[in-house]
């Protein structure tokens, strides 16, 4: 049995990752902000220390992508430096670390998938703190750091694109829908499940692509949203980019390759849209 320590724990990847390792009998800490602010060297050390930890997951980020760019010291203090604490915490305790990360260390103006190892270059203050993130990992835990970068999320707890169409579906609203910005919508019970399985296998340290395969659109994803809950297709219109201006650029392209996983014994996540078959009667339920 290994002992897991899941920062950022109450969201809705480190809810699902908490789930999975107790079902499958493994031992879990989860630690909300309250329970410890990874921004915070001397906790961090501190409570590795305590709860000595075999694997580290760091669901823990800043995530406001638009704030981002005007408190851009702020959201590095979260997804770079803290990542820095962790990883040098855990060199210190012998534990693997995971950083969760972002499609928007990309410049998203790509034509075909993002390869693992491809040029970083991201466009915008979220990933820019993102990338130094990784950075970090990397640099203190050279053997033992696994990067998992993912995009477009959905699950069963807290709020989502996914459950924002549900809900207004369900209500029968209309909705303007983005069709210039292409990804893979992915579930987060999907990728704890490769999280777990990287550590189970004994895979190799390095950076990993945690998306579901193929790609869409958001207008696209609205779409089946709407279809599955039975709703008309017609109240979902696409639109530009240009119609939702947001202070932080959004990638037109976020399709992420997923080379490393064959290539250490493990499949990369299925289809999207099986996946949201998979996860539709959890999110009908959702909190």
């Amino acid at each position: 049995m290994r002992t897991w320590l899941i920062t950022g724990a109450d969201g809705m990847l480190g809810r699902d990752l908490a789930e999975l390792l107790a079902d499958a009998d493994e031992r879990v800490i989860g630690l909300n902000r309250a329970g410890l602010d990874v921004t915070d060297a001397a906790a961090v050390g501190a409570a590795l220390e305590r709860h000595r930890p075999d694997v580290v997951v760091n669901c823990a980020a800043w995530t406001a992508v638009d704030d981002a760019e005007a408190r851009e010291d702020e959201a590095l203090a979260v997804n770079g430096h803290a990542v820095g604490y962790l990883a040098g915490a855990c060199a210190a305790g012998a534990a693997a670390l995971v950083q969760v990360s972002t499609d928007y260390v990309f410049d998203g103006l790509a034509t075909d998938p993002y390869p693992e190892d491809h040029r970083t270059g991201p466009r915008g203050a979220y990933g820019r703190t993102k990338l130094a993130g990784e950075r970090a990992a990397r640099s203190a835990l050279a053997d033992n750091a696994y990067v998992v970068r993912t995009a477009w999320l959905y699950g069963a707890h807290g709020s989502s694109f996914v459950a924002t169409m549900l809900a207004r579906a369900r209500a029968g609203k209309p909705v303007s829908v983005v069709d210039d910005q292409r990804g893979q919508p992915t579930w987060t019970a999907d990728v704890a499940a490769q999280i777990h399985a990287l550590i189970a296998t004994a895979a190799p340290a390095g950076t990993y692509h945690a998306t579901s395969s193929g790609e869409t659109t958001w207008f696209g994803l609205a779409r089946e949203v709407y279809a599955r809950a039975g709703a008309d297709l017609d109240l979902v219109t696409p639109c530009t980019s240009a119609a939702f201006p947001r202070p932080a650029p959004r990638p037109a392209y976020s399709v992420l390759g997923h080379d490393a996983w064959p290539a250490c014994g493990i499949k990369p996540i299925g289809d999207w849209r099986d996946a949201l078959d998979r996860a539709f009667p959890a999110m009908l339920g959702s909190d």
